[in-house]
């Protein structure tokens, strides 16, 4: 009886240990700021760049077309993504919050079920705790620079840290390290969860010695609202500070070269930008020719920094390829919101409209995802913590907000999945002066409300008859219904992810100006 019961503890060990074994690693590669206008498989009329490694993942599994994120900013969509949570439940509503690590997160979760997890790169959730949930961690000090960056290494994930300086070009220094956990690091009797986060395409886009001239001699096209003068639209679009003709500074334009470079770096970053800078100045270009100058600087720079994430992207695929991984391994892409290339004339994030909005996001699960196949139901980073309890086998909590992405993933929609998004963004004052807004979007239509006292105003958006986004049909008589329906339905996503009446974010006074909020936090 006695060895009966030791067999079949055996076997039950046995098979649980397959089990675990035949759970999927996933691995999630995430960037900053890479706008989805940037990813070569999603096509577009300006064409700007070539992506192939990431497009890979697009061919290979399913690219979707409408990711969209509920708060258009880093750190709160870092947060967004642990929690499975808006940013008034997870309580990382601007930067310059602090993440509450102390919260349930999908990391969490996915260890306490066998995973071995890691988490390489960008954190930007804030130095006041190391992230919680993972078995190793290195991450970047705050955003981090471009060149040789200072990381905080978790070697155990027991919350032990030593900071380690790193000599180099920051994006290939996160594949590296990430190749080496992977390779060298990780409890391979587990399944894993890694993920890998990039700086790249943050501000102020400075490229890796690899492609400093690439595109040199060569005039990228330019958006057609690259000179909009946003007659038709409300007074947020006017007063923000993300214009490529008044607000890049000299460092975005590389008219001063990046402070903390090595000489060898410095001598290499001056050979590429020293002959370029001289003729423009020579140059003394006014008006147009001065912003269309400033837009070629600022794209070239901002692509520049994405091939770097591409080849990253190719040594991870490669490996995965070579070690036999890439079997049982879903991988990821994505970024945490888009980013405006010029269109409306800005740069940056922020606003519910659709360069920012919409981020991309592709999935390769072999076996699973079909090859090649595209996804347009509306899906959002909201959804990521559940869909990644779903493939552990964890019963997905039910205080997390979006649902799990498996079945999509399968190609097998649930009839009653979202056919509209909540969206709400917080920071104001502060970078840029985008003010305070919330809407719902259903694919085609957008209600707005900007919604601080000196700005109490509505906008209704049709991506059909205003693709551009140039408009406001908000009181028309033609859009009677459509307002009415899509004020009902704003009402209905307030109520269902409880959101409160007043503003959660509202220790920033109503209306106040950087300067002046800085004056008040100071006595």
């Amino acid at each position: 009886m006695h060895l009966r019961l030791v067999f079949l503890c055996l076997l039950c060990l046995s098979i649980s240990a397959r089990a675990a074994g035949q759970r999927p690693n996933i691995i999630f590669i995430f960037s900053d700021d890479h706008a989805y206008q940037a990813v070569s498989a999603y096509g577009g009329k300006l064409k700007l760049n070539e992506t192939p490694n990431i497009d890979r993942i697009a061919h290979e599994g399913m690219l979707f077309r409408q990711c969209y994120v509920n708060n258009s900013i880093c750190g709160p969509m870092r947060a967004v993504i642990q929690t499975g949570k808006y940013s008034h439940k997870n309580g990382f509503l601007r930067n310059g919050n602090k993440f509450n690590g102390h919260q349930q997160t999908f990391p969490k979760l996915l260890k306490a079920a066998g995973y071995e997890t890691a988490v390489v790169g960008k954190w930007h959730l804030g130095e006041h705790m190391p992230p919680q949930g993972y078995s190793y961690s290195e991450v970047l000090v705050g955003q981090g620079p471009y060149y040789n960056p200072p990381m905080l290494l978790d070697e155990n994930g027991d919350g032990t840290r030593k900071r380690v300086k790193h000599i180099g070009y920051t994006t290939d220094i996160i594949s590296k390290l990430t190749l080496n956990w992977l390779k060298n690091t990780r409890d391979k009797s587990k399944p894993f969860m890694l993920m890998t986060q990039h700086k790249a395409p943050h501000r102020n886009w400075q490229p890796g010695p690899k492609y400093l001239t690439k595109w040199d001699g060569v005039d990228l096209p330019e958006p057609p609202t690259l000179f909009e003068d946003y007659s038709k639209r409300l007074s947020p679009a006017r007063t923000q500070e993300m214009q490529i003709d008044r607000d890049l500074t000299r460092y975005d334009l590389k008219l001063d070269p990046p402070r903390g470079l090595t000489k060898e770096q410095l001598a290499t970053w001056n050979a590429a930008y020293g002959p370029k800078n001289r003729a423009f100045e020579e140059a003394k270009l006014t008006g147009k020719e001065l912003v269309r100058w400033k837009y070629q600087r600022y794209i070239k720079d901002y692509l520049r920094s994405i091939q770097s994430v591409d080849d990253a992207v190719g040594e991870l695929l490669a490996y995965l390829d070579e070690s036999g991984l890439a079997k049982n391994t879903i991988i990821i892409y994505c970024s945490d919101q888009g980013f405006y290339l010029g269109e409306h004339g800005w740069f940056d994030k922020r606003w519910i409209y659709e360069e920012s909005l919409r981020t991309p996001f592709m999935v390769r699960w072999p076996g699973v995802v079909k090859a090649g196949s595209q996804n347009h139901d509306i899906v959002s980073p909201l959804d990521f913590a559940e869909t990644f309890c779903e493939v552990a086998g964890i019963d997905v909590p039910s205080d997390m907000q979006g649902r799990s992405l498996v079945a999509v993933l399968k190609g097998k929609t649930p009839k009653d999945w979202r056919k509209s998004f909540y969206y709400h963004y917080y920071e104001y004052p502060g970078w840029h002066l985008v003010r305070r807004h919330y809407g719902v979007a259903d694919g085609r239509y957008k209600l707005v409300r900007f919604y601080e006292k000196d700005v109490d105003a509505w906008e209704l958006i049709d991506l059909k008859a205003d693709p551009l986004e140039q408009k406001n049909f908000y009181g028309q008589k033609k859009y009677a219904q459509v307002q009415k329906r899509l004020h009902a339905e704003l009402k209905r996503l307030r109520t269902q992810y409880d959101v409160p009446d007043s503003d959660p974010a509202q220790s920033f006074e109503v209306g106040d100006t950087p300067a002046r909020y800085q004056q008040r936090k100071n006595k």
